[in-house]
């Protein structure tokens, strides 16, 4: 499985590097996952909401399996961030061609204001974090209070470390319950549910 963790400048730190972690840790397990961390273009490094500074492994280029949308910024309106993001344009539009195109969206925290914007939420059941709740339910969309939602194509973890449950989640739903189970003894994580 090619999962390409999307960074752009403001992203969160844990919506993206918690899941990259359980992907990469799934994979040291034997389980055929790929995750890599990617930009829309070419950036020799990010730099997250909280300063740290991230190289990219490369630009998104093609359909990967799965497509992980940190969050970041919403809430505050920052100008870096998922709030730039969406002002922007750009990501959201690429988010719905690379969905058309067969890619499973996933989107951790206020990164589902993006999927929303790009019209992947209509009709669905998603959540987000608590303080974009009233945003995301702006849009046609079921909001839910839960620590993540799967619809099958398109999956949604609510705030920050939520976004370890969604991919533990995505582990266990695309390789196997054993190594979703190994994970997360590995990293100590408890999973709140």
């Amino acid at each position: 499985m090619d999962v390409a963790i999307l960074l752009y400048e403001g992203f969160d730190e844990l919506d993206a590097i918690g899941p990259y972690e359980v992907f990469r840790t799934a994979a040291e397990f034997g389980a055929d996952v790929d995750a890599t961390l990617r930009t829309l273009v070419p950036s020799e490094q990010v730099t997250a909401s909280h300063g740290l500074r991230v190289e990219p492994d490369d630009v998104l280029i093609g359909t990967p399996d799965l497509v992980v949308v940190p969050g970041g910024g919403w809430n505050d309106r920052a100008e870096t961030g998922t709030w730039a993001e969406y002002r922007d344009g750009q990501l959201p539009d690429r988010l719905a061609t690379l969905h058309d195109g067969g890619a499973v969206v996933a989107s951790v925290c206020t990164g589902a204001m993006l999927l929303a914007d790009a019209g992947l939420l209509d009709g669905r059941p998603a959540t987000t974090h608590d303080g974009a709740k009233a945003d995301l339910r702006e849009y046609d969309v079921d909001v839910r209070d839960d620590r993540y939602v799967d619809d099958g194509t398109i999956l949604t973890a609510g705030g920050v470390t939520s976004g370890i449950d969604l991919a533990l989640h995505v582990v266990e739903r695309e390789c196997s319950p054993g190594v979703a189970e190994r994970v997360s003894d590995e990293l100590e994580y408890d999973t709140p549910y």
